[in-house]
């Protein structure tokens, strides 16, 4: 009894000791934030995206083609609230400093504005999540379009906290313009962009710069929420975007939106951040027809096993991954995954650690069956997974 005491209790120590050294421990799925790219190919053929427009000209009017091609779509939104119940601040006193912040005047309790544009004549608004903090307290959303004296409402019918991104539905008859999709995946750091927003309400403000680079990534302060909000993989630009540029096309020469303005520098000048259009049209369907991104979730923490981990655990193997938690309510617990499994091959596909682990599991898509070998108690077994959808929050 006392030998089976002393082993709970080194595990247990070992457990946490794990827990705190892996600094880096992925939750499988977490690193998912779009569909798979056999999802997204028939996600986009669903939509109906406008045609690219050609390049007018290459003189120097080239610019102004492209704006007075694309510029009607582009789109002034406000939000109104219903009033709030306290006047306090939500987390007064807040610490965190941020040298970005988002060109979009932080929404009152009465209201905010910002910017977006039109993708499909029906009268689709792609724009910034962050532009609807308290989607559940909204009185009303009005949208207007250039050069056109009525006033559209509109309804939020889709957001994503993650890729900030939001989708709106205009009630009103088409149809309406719209501003092509372009592929940001083949965009060149040096191209020239322009962008059009409604900056400090100044209605369809145009700026013109370069890309400046790719794949940044950069935290911005969220007065809505206890922790900052990290965006990756974002296109930096030096075309100048201001408070109310936010949720605007970032578009190339070609007249199409390649991303969509989203943060800018408090502490210099030139440099904003706009994220690729293609991150976004992975998931527009999901937007659109679910009001939220699906993304794909087994649930478990985990780290790479090593011949130490190994040792102490008493294991007969020192490659593959270690389970360290097993999230409740999700697929790994439906499935009977146990803390102190090791996960030695993913459909046959030998697992030596974190990255085979993450790799093998990539392309996976909710409702897929995945076969973990799995070394439990000294002995192999194959446990059967069912992926499942990751819950909000995690």
């Amino acid at each position: 009894m006392r030998i089976a005491s002393l082993l709970r209790r080194r595990r247990g120590w070992l457990l946490a000791l794990l827990v705190a050294a892996a600094a880096a421990v992925a939750v499988a799925g977490a690193a998912l934030t779009q569909p798979s790219s056999a999802q997204s190919q028939t996600k986009s053929e669903t939509l109906n995206l406008p045609p690219s427009h050609p390049l007018v000209s290459d003189g120097p009017y080239a610019i102004a083609d492209v704006v007075e091609a694309v510029g009607p779509a582009v789109v002034f939104i406000e939000v109104e609230y219903q009033p709030a119940r306290s006047s306090a601040q939500p987390f007064p006193g807040f610490p965190f400093s941020s040298e970005w912040f988002w060109p979009f005047p932080q929404p009152s309790p009465q209201g905010g504005s910002g910017s977006g544009f039109i993708i499909d004549e029906k009268g689709l608004v792609l724009t910034n999540q962050h532009l609807f903090p308290n989607a559940r307290q909204i009185r009303s959303i009005k949208v207007h379009l250039p050069g056109d004296e009525k006033t559209y409402e509109a309804q939020l019918i889709g957001s994503d906290y993650e890729l900030d991104l939001a989708v709106l539905q205009i009630q009103g008859e088409g149809p309406f313009p719209t501003v092509p999709l372009g592929d940001s995946d083949s965009t060149r750091v040096g191209e020239w962009v322009i962008a059009i927003g409604n900056p400090y309400r100044l209605e369809h403000t145009v700026t013109v710069g370069v890309l400046s680079a790719k794949g940044r990534q950069i935290t911005v302060r969220d007065s809505g929420s206890a922790t900052p909000r990290v965006y990756r993989n974002l296109m930096q630009t030096d075309a100048a975007i201001n408070p109310g540029n936010s949720g605007g096309p970032l578009i190339n020469l070609k007249g199409e939106a390649i991303g969509i303005n989203t943060a800018v520098s408090t502490q210099g000048q030139g440099i904003g951040f706009a994220i690729p259009i293609n991150a976004a049209k992975e998931v527009l369907d999901d937007l659109i027809n679910r009001g939220m991104v699906v993304r794909p979730f087994i649930g478990i923490r985990y780290t790479s096993l090593d011949e130490s981990i190994a040792r102490q655990l008493g294991l007969s193997v020192t490659q593959g991954v270690i389970v360290l938690e097993v999230i409740p309510g999700t697929a790994a617990e439906r499935a009977g995954l146990r803390v102190y499994d090791v996960i030695t091959e993913v459909g046959r596909q030998p697992i030596t650690g974190m990255e085979d682990f993450a790799k093998v599991i990539q392309g996976m898509k909710v409702g897929d069956i995945l076969l973990f070998t799995v070394i439990r108690d000294g002995r192999q077994i194959v446990v059967p997974v069912e992926v499942g959808q990751r819950p909000p929050g995690v």
